[in-house]
């Protein structure tokens, strides 16, 4: 792996966008507020601790600098009507387990912070199993190489996926979401491809891990706003913007409630 720029963190990419058109068009908000409250709330069917992030966001050319928010309320509530206390394991970071969530089940997230409380949902989808990983050769460079992604579509029923990768053990900051638009019920091979100013160079030999993410709908506009912005080359831009949240009363961020599988090949 060769190293072509600085990893970010999830937060940063909110402060690093500017509203642009491709094939599918998904609009954000431009905004240059700072102390804005970021939540970024995950819970999985794998049974662990259960994690939501709070911090606040911060001027443009301070984007790695996120203070974390202490003293949060943040409960967790499912449709069967049972609370989940969060506590705060560390500065910023609260938690709740082991618990495991549920396919089908919806979930709501509220987090008070300074007596203002902010509420998101979300439902699980059920899970589509991811068959294995390969790679192949970058079309553009043949010392470079392409992560892919195999599974098969459920048919008749919408799915959105979001794909995190790893290349030897640390999460690049490339962001990948799909859905079934053009591919329901297919066997589906999905390219995770890389921004040439963006990350890194995978090469043979490179221990390449991937989780998918089974997702709700508003978490894939959420995910799908940051690649378009992405691939339009808007992380070199010097306009924040802000993706279509899932959080209600101004808050930045999302709260995700999905599947999780991960795999790991040596790229070839």
């Amino acid at each position: 792996m060769k190293i072509k720029n600085y990893l970010l963190p999830v937060t940063a990419f909110m402060m690093l966008l500017l509203h642009t058109s491709c094939e599918k068009v998904i609009d954000v908000d431009i905004k240059d507020d700072t102390g804005i409250v970021v939540i970024e709330g995950n819970i999985t069917d794998v049974t662990g601790l259960q994690t939501v992030k709070i911090s606040r966001n911060t001027s443009f050319d301070n984007t790695n600098t996120y203070p974390a928010v202490s003293g949060a309320t943040v409960k967790l509530n499912d449709q069967a009507g049972n609370e989940y206390q969060m506590a705060e394991s560390q500065p910023g970071t609260y938690t709740y387990g082991p618990l495991a969530a549920i396919a089908g089940s919806t979930y709501t997230l509220s987090v008070s912070v300074d007596g203002k409380t902010y509420t998101a949902t979300s439902t699980m989808p059920g899970l589509v199993a991811l068959d294995s990983l390969s790679s192949r050769n970058r079309p553009t460079d043949d010392q470079e190489r392409q992560v892919l992604v195999h599974y098969k579509d459920q048919a008749g029923i919408s799915n959105q996926y979001r794909f995190v990768l790893f290349i030897n053990g640390a999460q690049i900051k490339s962001v990948f979401a799909a859905d079934d638009d053009f591919t329901d019920g297919r066997a589906v091979n999905t390219i995770l491809r890389i921004g040439s100013d963006l990350d890194v160079d995978i090469l043979p030999g490179d221990t390449a891990t991937v989780e998918m993410q089974c997702i709700d709908k508003p978490v894939y506009t959420y995910w799908y706003s940051l690649m378009q912005q992405q691939s339009s080359g808007a992380f070199g831009s010097a306009t924040p913007a802000n993706p279509p949240s899932n959080l209600n009363n101004g808050a930045l961020g999302y709260f995700s409630a999905h599947t999780t599988q991960t795999k790991t090949i040596i790229v070839k």
